[in-house]
């Protein structure tokens, strides 16, 4: 099971630069070489405060063993105090298994004018177990946007307490790429009348200079 973490940061007013910079300079590789793959890392063009990330890793185990490397280790010794100075709140964590894997990578530092859109969808009842599916089916072929990934969140014990995750909530999420900002009013239109089901939050997410996924 491929454990994926999507990871909201709230930041300090004029934080966003700062973080954004020290991230794509020292915190992509750094982590990979521990274990985790940095998916890519975005700001969040709704709110100016909110830095939006995702990584994953093989399994839940994989997982311990990358948090535990990277979070003690020299790197991370570096920077933490200058990351952990620009947050107010790095709480805001779903932690999901993949559905879809991630497709659409890029070559991290290449030009992009791409939008990430991320869509939040509630689950209950029948949901819980069947929405993957009827995304699949209805929702995806009529979305008119490349779908870079689905997850759905998992209810597994966090075993790096150190980093808290949201618990007690079901949600399906989905990525995809719109080819500029412009398309996004059109795009999130289609998105409310294809899945009436639910409120689906959406997250317009422009890609950092070295966010893999763009």
């Amino acid at each position: 099971m491929t454990v994926v973490e999507l990871r909201q940061y709230t930041l300090v007013p004029g934080g966003r630069d700062t973080l954004v910079s020290l991230f794509d300079a020292h915190l992509v590789e750094s982590q990979e070489a521990d274990g985790a793959t940095i998916v890519g890392q975005f700001r969040d063009l709704d709110r100016d405060d909110r830095f939006v990330w995702l990584r994953e890793f093989p399994s839940m185990t994989d997982r311990l063993a990358a948090l535990t490397a990277f979070y003690s280790g020299p790197v991370w010794k570096q920077h933490r105090d200058a990351a952990n100075a620009t947050m107010i709140d790095s709480d805001d964590v779903l932690l999901m298994r993949a559905i879809q894997p991630f497709t659409g990578y890029g070559t991290r530092g290449a030009p992009t004018d791409s939008l990430i859109v991320a869509g939040l969808r509630p689950l209950a009842g029948d949901a819980l177990t069947g929405y993957a599916e009827h995304f699949a089916r209805e929702v995806r072929p009529s979305l008119g946007a490349a779908v870079l990934g689905t997850c759905q969140t998992i209810h597994e014990p966090n075993t790096f307490p150190a980093l808290p995750v949201r618990e007690g909530e079901d949600l399906f999420v989905w990525f995809a790429r719109l080819s500029s900002a412009a398309d996004f009013d059109a795009f999130a239109a289609r998105v409310r009348a294809l899945d009436s089901g639910a409120p689906v939050t959406l997250l317009r997410l422009a890609p950092t200079p070295r966010s893999a996924l763009r």
